[in-house]
């Protein structure tokens, strides 16, 4: 099968698709990708928005209602998990590979 041009993705890309499977804000995002990643992804508020327009474009992520009229809240969408699942097989089977050489 080919690669869909869209992969590999950007450590800080999937971590976004990751922290978005639940809604939540582009400042929550950002903790949680801080936290998920155990402070080796750190996002500015810059990159956060540059990157959520980006997958708003390829509609990998939405807007959703929110309670909080001052923030704009966003969840993945089937897209989006699709190509969230292809990076993760894609990352396990280079995980496989490696294991095989012991490493």
């Amino acid at each position: 099968m080919k690669r869909p041009k869209q992969l590999p993705l950007t450590e800080t890309t999937y971590y976004i698709l990751l922290a978005l499977i639940e809604p939540a804000h582009g400042y929550a995002v950002m903790q949680l990708v801080d936290d998920l990643s155990d402070g080796d992804v750190k996002i500015a508020a810059g990159t956060m928005y540059g990157a959520i327009e980006n997958l708003l474009k390829l509609h990998w992520i939405a807007s959703v209602p929110s309670n909080d009229a001052r923030r704009k809240v966003y969840q993945i969408t089937e897209a989006g998990k699709e190509i969230l699942i292809l990076e993760t097989k894609r990352l396990r089977k280079l995980t496989q590979i490696a294991e095989h050489f012991h490493l």
